[in-house]
């Protein structure tokens, strides 16, 4: 990976609340670059990633609807924001419950707008 997407990936990490930020190959839910937290689990993010963006892009095609650019899964011990690129590549974050979301959103869209 190249620097200015790493230097992407590290700036998202510097938002408060987000432990991790993942570059996921849209197809197969690899992890093609990242900047976590040492001892952070992203495989298992990734392919959660990429599977939830393979299944809900389909979905939205199916119903006529227009793509979707992010998906929001919360859950009590965190959130994963999942930002679609237009590359084949997804845009993940990991971050903590109590995270400012629109804080999040935002950097991420930015940080997605920088990658293109």
């Amino acid at each position: 990976m190249s620097l200015p997407e790493q230097a992407v990936l590290d700036d998202v990490t510097r938002i408060a609340g987000v432990r991790s930020a993942l570059l996921v190959s849209a197809n197969d839910g690899l992890v093609v670059a990242e900047s976590a937290l040492e001892g952070q689990e992203t495989g298992a993010v990734a392919a959660l990633a990429g599977h939830l963006a393979r299944r809900l892009g389909g979905l939205t095609r199916a119903l006529a609807h227009p793509d979707l650019n992010l998906v929001l899964l919360q859950a009590t011990g965190g959130q994963l924001f999942i930002i679609f690129g237009g590359t084949g590549l997804l845009l993940v974050a990991l971050t903590d419950a109590d995270v400012n979301i629109g804080q999040v959103r935002l950097g991420l869209l930015d940080a997605a707008g920088r990658l293109n």
